[in-house]
C-alpha cells in the first residue's frame, strides 16, 4: 500500500511539473505574440480552386478586447471595416452603407471565403486564460527543435475544445498548431513561418490557415508592416469610426 501511495504521488508530481512547464512556455509565447497595442498592415491570400485573390488590410488592436480593421484593396472590398469590442463584432459595408452586428452562430462563417472564421479573428485572449496545458513531447520542425503541447479548454466559450501546439524551444513562437472539436475531429491546421525579430520579440510574419473540412491550399496571412505598443487614437475603437 505504501509503495502504491508513493507511486501515485510521483505520478502526480510529474503531471504537476509538466503542467507548470507548459504554463511557463505559454506565458513566454503570449509575451512574444501579445502586446499592449499593435498596428498591422497585412495581406490575406485566399487560394481558390482556379486562382487566388489578395486582400490588403490594416488592423489596430488594444489588449485582448478591442480591435478595428479596414480593407485597403482590392477596390471591390476597399472600405469594408470591422470593429470588435469585447464579445461584439460589427461590420460596415461601403457598397450598402450599412453596419451589421454578427453574433452567435454567424461568427463561425468564413471571412471573405477564406479558411478563417470571424470567430478565429476575434479570438485573441491569452492561451493560459482559456486552456490547461501539458508538454507531451519534442519534435523537429523545419530544422527547429520544438516542444509539443497539448491544450484542453478550461472555459466554456473557447472556439476549440482542444489544441496541439508545436513551440520553438529557443524563440518561444508556435510553428504549427492543430485545432480540434469536442468530438476529437481535426478542424483546422496552422503553419507559422518567416519568424523575425521585431522590436525585441520573435514574431511569425507568414501564417497558413487550413480548414480541414474544405479542399484547397488554405489561406495565407502575410505581415507587411507591424508596430507594437504604438499610440492609437481612442476614436478608432468606436462605432463612429466604421463610417468615417
Amino acid at each position: 500500500m505504501k509503495h502504491l501511495i508513493i507511486l501515485l504521488l510521483s505520478v502526480l508530481s510529474v503531471k504537476q511539473i509538466q503542467a507548470q512547464h507548459a504554463i511557463a512556455i505559454l506565458n513566454k509565447v503570449d509575451a512574444n505574440i501579445n502586446s499592449k497595442t499593435s498596428i498591422i498592415k497585412s495581406d490575406m491570400i485566399i487560394y481558390g480552386r482556379r486562382n487566388s485573390r489578395t486582400i490588403t488590410s490594416i488592423g489596430y488592436a488594444e489588449g485582448n478586447s478591442k480591435s478595428f480593421s479596414e480593407y485597403l484593396a482590392p477596390e471591390r472590398e476597399k472600405g469594408t471595416k470591422m470593429l470588435k469590442l469585447e464579445n461584439n463584432l460589427w461590420i460596415y459595408s461601403p457598397s450598402t452603407d450599412r453596419t451589421i452586428q454578427l453574433s452567435g452562430h454567424m461568427l463561425k462563417q468564413s471571412v471573405m471565403g477564406s479558411d478563417l472564421s470571424y470567430e478565429d479573428m476575434m479570438e485573441n485572449r491569452k492561451l493560459t486564460e482559456m486552456y490547461n496545458a501539458k508538454v507531451v513531447g519534442e519534435e523537429i520542425i523545419d530544422g527547429r527543435k520544438t516542444w509539443v503541447l497539448q491544450l484542453n479548454a478550461k472555459v466554456d466559450d473557447a472556439s476549440y475544445d482542444s489544441r496541439k501546439v508545436w513551440v520553438d524551444t529557443e524563440r518561444y513562437v508556435p510553428l504549427r498548431e492543430e485545432l480540434y472539436a469536442k468530438s476529437g475531429q481535426l478542424l483546422k491546421k496552422t503553419e507559422l513561418k518567416d519568424v523575425k525579430k521585431i522590436d525585441g520579440r520573435w514574431y511569425p510574419t507568414k501564417i497558413n490557415y487550413k480548414d480541414m473540412l474544405k479542399d484547397g491550399k488554405g489561406t495565407d496571412f502575410v505581415v507587411l508592416e507591424i508596430k507594437f505598443n504604438a499610440e492609437i487614437p481612442l476614436y478608432i475603437f468606436s462605432k463612429a469610426s466604421l463610417k468615417k
